[in-house]
């Protein structure tokens, strides 16, 4: 397969990132529910304050303070009206431009390098391979596209959140290459790889899910008789593997885009000194069912994201099969 096998992916990864891009978005936007809560240090929740007036030396009035509520929760649909209404149907689409760079490093990396170890570590004869020997190519390749497509994912999260900042403190990039080129200036190249950890292993998690659930479902499905090669087998195994990887990713998907989207001015404190102090300041605050925040328009996405990117790749296949 050799380069072919990364053009092949990376064609296939760049339509179906497009496509459900708003889905993404909106996943996004309700992953940052209830943040800012999440950064006001435990002990304020805790603890009643309370401020005395004495009037006459007589009567002494306590007024009792608490930290603030986090807001409350709201669904797929009302995240989207919400959006649509304040900023219009264009803002759906926000940093779609980072959405391609990603795909394009991120997706070309990962798909190219597990069609290489597939090819490599497959049994000659049967021309299949161990679920386990999937697991492994899909941690490798996932962990390496990750690390390359970093970038782009930082400037993917911060376009797509900036809606829901006040106009005050918005970022405003023109496009992807404008929010690169603002990060560095303004927060150093290092702000490129911020939350790379976190964009490395929730990588290795979904390629090693997604692409390898593909293949053994897949494979079980046409060996077991269920249905021949076709559109038919191709939907029902993406769909499937959408629906694992999003389930085994969420929580390092929430971390992740808390800590790509933290504004961190000079000589202030961060509101999260890394990804652990992100997820216990997460738990505390808003419970643990938090990290399964944006959950349905995750699994709505990585649906149609898997199927469309898996369809596309097998046709890809079928017209370049000659070359």
């Amino acid at each position: 397969m050799g380069i072919k096998g990364f053009a092949e992916g990376g064609i296939a990864s760049i339509v179906a990132g497009c496509t459900t891009h708003p889905l993404d978005l909106l996943k996004v936007r309700m992953q940052l529910q209830g943040e800012s809560a999440a950064t006001v240090p435990v002990h304020a929740h805790c603890i009643r304050q309370s401020l005395a007036f004495q009037y006459g030396g007589a009567h002494t009035v306590s007024i009792a303070t608490h930290a603030p509520l986090p807001p409350p929760r709201v669904g797929l649909v009302t995240v989207g009206m919400k959006i649509v209404q304040q900023e219009g149907a264009a803002a759906l689409f926000s940093g779609v431009s980072a959405t391609v760079l990603r795909q394009t490093l991120y997706s070309t990396t990962r798909m190219g390098l597990y069609d290489l170890m597939k090819q490599k570590w497959s049994n000659p004869h049967t021309g299949s391979m161990p679920l386990g020997t999937k697991i492994s190519a899909g941690l490798i390749a996932g962990g390496i596209g990750a690390a390359v497509g970093n970038p782009a994912d930082v400037a993917m999260v911060r376009m797509q959140a900036d809606g829901r900042l006040p106009l005050a403190q918005r970022r405003n990039y023109k496009g992807v290459v404008d929010a690169i080129g603002r990060m560095v200036s303004d927060e150093g190249v290092a702000s490129l790889w911020r939350g790379s950890s976190l964009t490395v292993n929730r990588a290795m998690l979904v390629t090693a899910s997604q692409l390898a659930s593909y293949d053994q479902i897949k494979e079980t499905i046409l060996e077991n008789g269920v249905m021949k090669d076709g559109l038919g087998t191709h939907v029902t195994a993406s769909f499937a593997a959408g629906f694992v990887a999003a389930v085994v990713s969420n929580p390092v998907d929430v971390i992740k885009t808390r800590v790509m989207n933290m504004k961190a001015e000079p000589g202030e404190t961060p509101p999260y000194t890394g990804a652990l102090d992100c997820a216990v300041k997460t738990v505390r605050s808003e419970g643990p069912l938090a990290l399964y925040k944006g959950f349905v328009p995750t699994i709505s996405r990585q649906g149609p994201f898997t199927v469309v990117l898996f369809v596309t790749l097998e046709q890809i296949r079928k017209v370049l099969k000659d070359f």
